[in-house]
């Protein structure tokens, strides 16, 4: 029996294959359907196979409903014998209460816990059954085993119809209620007239409990019979299922291939050398607006739709039958049912099946709007050519790689380049090399700085003047257009030479004025003069009167003491020259002439600097060690007033200007600040660059400087002279001569200064880098 089956369910599956690749040729040219290949079975055969499921889910259902039926039956009887325990258990309740309604008022537990357990023990209750006594109240007083838990609760808490059951009492008889939120049976007997009840319940649960113990059982059996005749129905569902997916599939595969064909613009198409017959999908008959046909078309009828000028399909049979080619890739028109034409591409590879015969199979795409693309971009080509060509000026486009695109007769002319050198493709550097010379060359303009574009005008041999713009195109090539501009030219260069002599007329014309006009200038100009020399001179006066002033004392001071103590060496006033005393006026005689020294040094440089023969001798140098030498000279005398100096100097920090100038500087400003800087003061020095710029920045916690002072402080001859400066000595030259040197390297120097709280002095000096 399973080898007549098997042998069966073979035979079918190859009806089916055969039958798909009928199908597949079918949808392809509009005769695909949707219904199952099984179809062709023969029909008492599919009768049979599709009623073998329909027995076998019969049977099942009956069975199954045998089952449900018996299952309710058996649910419903359950149901009924809960009803009759539980109104038996409110009956035998009521019974034992009946000569003792007195304890519902009195609420004795003991006595009622005991005539319970005696006439209603637990065991002779059904499981999830109890029996509560309940107060007027509503206060549950006592209880059987199973609802001892709801003693001393009210009862409304957990069994909210209570109040509504009572209004019946007795005649409303077992009712499903919930209580607890659990589903009961429960009977409600009033005992007495003061109000008192019994409540007796069973619990639904217990019910359903056994109700899903037979139902599993049943289902188990219902189960393994179901699963029997299942695992047969499902080896022959497989079989069929298998045939059917096969079928779905391939005729989904269809549908997605012809849709998208139709969407491509696309066609397949089989020619048959043997029978000289063309297959079409539909995809080809809706591109040339034809009714689509399950019917082969013949060579003939095929070849009258071709265009005549286009060659035909004769001519590409020919090549095929002589063995030329064995692929096809052509475009031609065929006629649309419209009435125009359609530009075809025809791809196509000569196949031999296994039969043997020969087969030309391959696809067909409309492209008619590429074709007609292409034809306005020829037009347009040369539009664009015939309008350059009729251009005034020269025109030449170079691509990416500064290869020749195009370029005008007008270019060609006016470098006189020969024919041979303005092919398309060839190199600019070729080109340039040909082309004439121009006389003269120069770029006027480049319009963003970057060389993208620019303008250059140009002086050709046969002394005309072309002035040529050129840009870069957004694909790196560059376009140029050189327009004639000779005649602007000319007329620029005769409005030169009458500009000229208009303004030689002028001049002639305003020379008396001129002179007269200058010789008011000159005289006003030499008054001015004198007027300031004059303010100058007695400014000069003053400023040096009041310099030899305040410097007498400073030169007499140190002469007397060199003087006096020279006396009391030589006239041995303190006995010989050996003692120790002459030991302390010998060094302040050193000191003295010292100090004076520095005055007169300091004088002389000064003069030196107003008299302008000065020049500085610019290097590239290192500022930090030149700092680092400045401050050791400053180190002693800040060492002996426990000034802390505080360095922020920027590493590899370099100049170019004067090494001794820029020394003397920053001597002159950290001796200053030293010499100015009370005993445990501070001295910062810091560097850096800003701008072009080196800033040097020396500030002391000093005496400070008068606000009034600022203004002349630093000028050549000018002294601040207080009690506290006059005490430390100097000349008062050193921030004047800072202030020189700082302007003839281009800075500046800027004081900023309190009074008993100190300075900062800045130097801003530009670098040439």
């Amino acid at each position: 029996m399973m080898d007549v089956r098997r042998a069966t369910v073979a035979e079918g599956r190859l009806r089916v294959d055969f039958d798909g690749l009928k199908a597949w040729r079918d949808s392809l040219s509009g005769r695909a359907t949707s219904e199952p290949l099984l179809r062709h079975l023969p029909k008492a055969e599919l009768v049979l196979k599709r009623a073998i499921p329909a027995l076998i889910v019969a049977f099942l259902s009956v069975v199954a409903a045998s089952h449900f039926f018996g299952m309710m039956s058996e649910y419903g009887r359950l149901e009924s014998s809960a009803r009759h325990a539980t109104a038996l258990s409110a009956a035998t309740a009521s019974a034992v209460f009946a000569d003792a309604a007195d304890i519902f008022d009195s609420g004795d537990v003991g006595q009622a816990q005991a005539r319970l357990a005696k006439f209603l023990p637990q065991d002779r209750l059904d499981n999830g059954a109890f029996v509560l006594l309940v107060q007027a109240s509503g206060k549950v007083f006592a209880a059987t085993t199973a609802g001892l838990s709801h003693v001393g609760s009210n009862v409304g808490d957990f069994f909210p119809e209570v109040s509504a059951i009572r209004r019946f009492g007795d005649r409303a008889g077992v009712i499903e209620t919930t209580i607890g939120g659990v589903p009961h049976y429960a009977e409600i007997t009033l005992m007495g007239n003061a109000g008192g009840y019994i409540v007796a319940a069973t619990s639904l649960d217990e019910i359903g409990r056994l109700w899903r113990e037979q139902l599993a059982l049943n289902v188990t059996l219902f189960a393994g019979i179901s699963s029997i005749l299942l695992v047969i129905l499902y080896a022959y569902y497989t079989q069929v299922k298998r045939a059917r997916d096969a079928d779905d599939i391939f005729l989904e595969s269809n549908l997605r291939v012809e849709t998208a064909l139709s969407r491509g613009r696309c066609g397949l198409w089989d020619f048959d050398f043997e029978n000289r017959e063309f297959f079409w999908s539909r995809s080809m008959y809706d591109m040339l607006g034809l009714p689509g046909s399950d019917k082969t078309m013949g060579f003939g009828e095929a070849a009258r739709l071709m265009h005549p000028d286009d060659g035909g399909l004769y001519e590409i049979a020919r090549a095929i039958a002589k063995g030329d080619s064995g692929q096809v890739d052509q475009i031609f028109r065929m006629r649309h049912a419209g009435g125009h034409y359609v530009w075809m591409r025809a791809r196509a590879q000569v196949i031999r099946s296994n039969s043997g015969r020969m087969h030309l199979i391959g696809i067909a795409m409309d492209v008619t709007e590429q074709h007609r693309l292409a034809q306005r971009y020829a037009e347009a080509d040369q539009r664009l050519a015939d309008a350059i060509e009729c251009t005034s000026e020269a025109f030449v486009l170079w691509d990416k790689n500064d290869r020749l695109v195009m370029c005008n007769t007008h270019f060609q002319q006016a470098y006189g380049l020969p024919d041979s050198v303005l092919v398309p493709g060839t190199e600019r550097s070729v080109v340039n090399a040909a082309a004439a010379r121009p006389v003269i060359e120069r770029r006027i303009a480049d319009a963003d700085g970057s060389g993208y574009s620019r303008t250059t005008e140009v002086q050709l041999a046969d002394e005309r003047w072309l002035q040529i713009n050129e840009r870069r195109t957004r694909d790196g090539g560059r376009v140029s257009v050189g327009t004639d501009i000779t005649l602007m030219k000319r007329h620029q260069e005769r409005l030169r030479e009458s500009e000229r002599r208009l303004m030689a007329t002028i001049g002639d014309l305003s020379a008396s004025r001129q002179t007269l006009e200058i010789q008011k200038s000159e005289l006003s100009t030499a008054n001015a003069n004198y007027q300031a020399e004059k303010e100058r001179a007695e400014a000069a006066n003053q400023a040096k009167s009041e310099f030899l002033a305040n410097m007498s004392h400073e030169l007499r001071t140190p002469l007397n003491a060199i003087l006096g103590f020279s006396e009391i060496l030589q006239n041995q006033m303190f006995g010989p020259l050996g003692s120790l005393k002459y030991d302390e006026y010998a060094r302040d005689i050193h000191d003295s002439g010292k100090h004076l020294l520095n005055v007169i040094n300091d004088i002389l440089d000064m003069s030196k600097i107003e008299a302008g023969h000065l020049r500085l001798h610019r290097e590239r140098i290192d500022l930090v060690p030149l700092i680092e030498e400045s401050l050791r000279f400053t180190a002693m005398p800040a060492a002996e007033k426990n000034i802390v100096i505080e360095q922020r100097i920027c590493s590899g920090l370099t100049l170019m200007a004067d090494r001794r100038a820029m020394k003397q500087v920053l001597l002159n400003l950290l001796s200053n600040a030293v010499k100015f800087t009370d005993n445990g003061g501070r001295v910062a020095v810091r560097t850096r660059r800003v701008d072009g710029a080196v800033l040097v920045t020396i500030a002391d916690t000093g005496i400070g400087i008068p606000r009034s002072a600022l203004a002349k402080i630093g000028q050549p001859f000018e002294q601040v002279q207080s009690q506290y400066a006059k005490s430390k000595g100097g000349s008062g030259l050193g921030l004047a001569i800072s202030r020189s040197l700082t302007s003839l390297h281009g800075g500046r120097m800027k004081i900023r200064s309190r009074e008993a709280v100190g300075t900062v002095i800045s130097l801003r000096i530009p670098d040439d880098i």
